[in-house]
């Protein structure tokens, strides 16, 4: 450790060092610090060369992208997998309903910029023995259905910004989450349809006068982009970084196998694998089975408040498969011609891709022992026991293809490599790294001086990925020690923290537990010597029984790059402009005092100038790749029809005649390569760099010519429906 300090400048060595000090503790760390700085001085009179300490900021091109060790085993080309990853994240017809994607929560900088029906109530809400107690009310004089304002943030709001302990003018704990799918329970899949057959469960929580509307996740959705540095995903770190090839759970879960055939004669035989550095991977697989994203399932209203779905009757990864398996891939959009990876296999100007089915695809992508085999799989009621078969006739709808039982290992390996090239390195930050000193402005520079000295935002937002929780700054220290803003030491988990943004209680983030009621936490794992057996791994350091556990209220750092585009922000959706975030930590949050037993010591009163406030989100939008906002190769993509709410508004929607509300649909047109030259708004239209004082409530929006004309015909509607024209779009309504 001691030679990556030398050559640095004083004035940058001793944020660094206190944020050392605060990590590790001790008499030892102590009397390094001292002899560091000694040295520092001598070395830099010197002028000894030496290399930057890995927490320094730095350009993004110098950190490689981490890969599963035996990636090989399960793909034999990389980039089929890339294409058939890219296919799968767009394409609408993975989702039960026929019109929800990964992408639709992920569509504007990796991110949500949707304004209509996207608040959630408290529902990860638990009491003090950790319980769930789910807060179902909204606040903020909204209701599902309603329509988000400038002027509801922050969703804490203070007479005096900078002072936490001023009066509070309002106060939520609703979320500003991403709208999903509503609530019905899966039945079956229909052989050529896009849409399940599902039965319509009435929703106590989001519905407007009794009829269903979408329901909004829990939490605000985390970019896409760069989360390939992430050494585990979700706010909560709940995507492992093993990926067990069947959900997010790595070996936490005892039950996740696939199968492979060695032989395609021979049976399949059932194995567990384990790929490490795979969180995307892990993340991949939840949202499509999630009651709330993707899946129609068994959820009721008693597993409202829980994080996770708990075993059930529900859609799984290969009804997916095999429906999917029947359908054109991307079969109701369109494909630019000139799309960076998918452009070869466009139909334009029809929709979906030529040549290739989705079994075509995976054949491509991945070694033949996970996909061929001459047997049919079935599988019981509870899904978990499965018998073989040689095929005989058509198939019942609990008998598999070996692609189709596998098909969640190919999902998630198949995104994870597509979202392995969402990477943006080519901000003005990068290239000043650099060497292109003209590349940030005078007031960024200064913005950057703060970032890493006064504000001491580099104690959490480190190295080039701008956050603690990367791959680079975990994996050797997952574990580790620190001081708590109240004095007390604490164990916690890398890159996980409690900054009081709301009270501990209203969501427990890494302190919560997983579906098999194992605790999120590592450190709480290593202390109940769980580690091991449940993360495939070895502690990297002892946790004494009586050690205090800093992992309530905690949540996964997130990385800063295009930070300018990817409002509201937090876990909570809670804060709309960089002034505003910037405002919070000035203050030293806002539940400082209710959080201080989790509280990490960085959050206290920082005493900025509105000048340097100005100067440190200047830096921020620096962070921003141009490639990302005009939607340039890397991030160019298909074209996509985006649900936003519902015709109508909190106090009245149209029944669809099946107790779902009517939807509205607007387009995001398909983008080759080369971008567009108009990008789209950010969330409320809001520029990053507006305080408070300055949003003021908008005027009623002009009337605007229908955004699809043209673009979306009646076959995009699901059977037994029609398209009906409607301010600001088309929605399906029931013939």
């Amino acid at each position: 450790m001691l030679k990556n300090f030398i050559g640095m400048h004083l004035t940058n060595l001793f944020p660094l060092v206190a944020r050392w000090l605060k990590r590790k503790s001790n008499i030892m760390a102590i009397a390094t610090v001292v002899t560091v700085a000694i040295l520092a001085g001598h070395t830099a009179s010197a002028q000894l060369a030496a290399s930057e300490p890995s927490e320094a900021l730095a350009s993004l091109k110098t950190v490689a992208v981490s890969e599963p060790s035996n990636l090989g085993e399960f793909v034999k080309d990389k980039q089929a997998a890339i294409v058939l990853g890219k296919a799968l994240f767009w394409d609408l017809q993975v989702g039960s309903n026929g019109n929800q994607s990964c992408a639709s929560c992920h569509f504007h900088a990796g991110v949500d910029s949707r304004e209509k029906n996207q608040l959630s109530p408290g529902l990860l809400r638990v009491n003090a023995s950790g319980e769930p107690d789910p807060d179902i009310t909204f606040n903020l004089g909204k209701s599902p259905n309603s329509v988000l304002q400038p002027t509801d943030f922050p969703f804490h709001k203070l007479a005096d910004p900078n002072d936490r302990s001023s009066e509070v003018l309002a106060d939520t704990n609703d979320v500003a989450g991403s709208q999903g799918v509503t609530m019905a329970k899966f039945i079956d899949i229909v052989p050529g349809s896009a849409v399940d057959q599902v039965e319509v469960v009435p929703d106590p929580t989001f519905n407007v006068q009794g009829t269903n509307v979408r329901q909004v996740t829990e939490r605000n959705t985390p970019s896409t982009i760069n989360a390939v540095y992430n050494f585990r995903n979700f706010w909560d770190g709940r995507a492992q970084n093993e990926f067990n090839g069947v959900n997010p759970f790595g070996s936490r879960d005892p039950s996740a196998f696939v199968l492979k055939s060695p032989r395609k004669q021979s049976p399949p035989q059932q194995v567990k694998i384990s790929l490490k550095n795979s969180s995307l991977a892990s993340q991949a697989v939840g949202p499509p089975l999630s009651s709330v994203e993707e899946s129609a399932t068994g959820r009721v209203h008693p597993d409202i408040g829980q994080k996770f779905d708990r075993i059930k009757i529900k859609k799984l990864p290969r009804e997916t498969g095999k429906k999917l398996k029947q359908l054109r891939p991307l079969g109701q959009q369109l494909v630019h011609p000139e799309d960076s990876v998918l452009g070869s296999l466009s139909r334009w100007p029809d929709p979906g891709l030529r040549d290739r089915s989705y079994e075509n695809m995976i054949e491509d992508a991945f070694h033949r022992e996970w996909w061929d085999s001459q047997y049919i799989i079935k599988v019981d009621s509870t899904g978990g026991t499965q018998s073989f078969r040689q095929p005989q006739g058509p198939r019942a709808t609990d008998e598999f293809s070996l692609m189709d039982y596998n098909f969640s290992l190919f999902f998630g390996l198949a995104i994870q490599l597509y979202e392995s090239t969402l990477i943006s390195n080519d901000s003005p930050f990068d290239r000043y790294m650099e060497g292109n000193s003209n590349a940030l402005t005078v007031q960024q520079q200064q913005g950057k001086d703060l970032f890493e000295g006064k504000a001491g935002c580099i104690n959490c937002h480190v190295g080039a990925e701008f956050t603690s929780a990367s791959v680079n700054h975990v994996q050797e220290e997952r574990i580790d020690h620190l001081t708590l803003a109240n004095g007390g030491e604490a164990v916690y988990d890398d890159g996980f923290n409690n900054i009081g943004v709301r009270p501990t209680w209203e969501d427990l983030g890494v302190g919560a537990k997983d579906p098999f009621g194992h605790a999120l936490s590592e450190s709480r794992l290593a202390q109940q010597g769980l580690f091991e057996s449940l993360l495939n791994a070895t502690p990297n350091d002892t946790v004494g029984a009586d050690e205090r556990i800093a992992a309530d209220g905690a949540f996964k750092t997130p990385g800063l790059r295009n930070v300018e585009l990817t409002a509201p922000y937090f876990h909570n959706g809670g804060t709309l402009t960089l002034r505003q975030v910037v405002d919070f930590y000035n203050r030293g949050g806002d539940f400082a005092e209710n959080n201080i037993d989790n509280l990490d010591a960085d959050i206290h009163s920082l005493g900025l100038t509105e000048e340097e406030k100005t100067s440190l989100v200047a830096f921020l939008v620096s962070l921003t790749d141009e490639r990302v906002r005009y939607e340039r190769a890397p991030f160019d993509h298909p074209q996509l029809f985006i649900t936003n709410g519902h015709p109508g508004d909190q106090n009245a929607v149209t029944n669809d005649g099946t107790g779902q509300a009517t939807t509205t649909v607007i387009e995001l047109p398909a983008v080759g390569r080369n971008g567009t030259s108009v990008p789209q708004p950010n969330f409320l239209g809001v520029s990053p760099q507006l305080s408070p004082t300055t949003i003021t409530p908008p005027s009623p929006p002009p009337s605007s010519p229908n955004p699809l004309e043209g673009s979306m015909t009646e076959e995009d509607c699901p059977p037994g429906s029609k398209l009906k024209s409607v301010k600001g779009g088309y929605m399906c309504v029931t013939k």
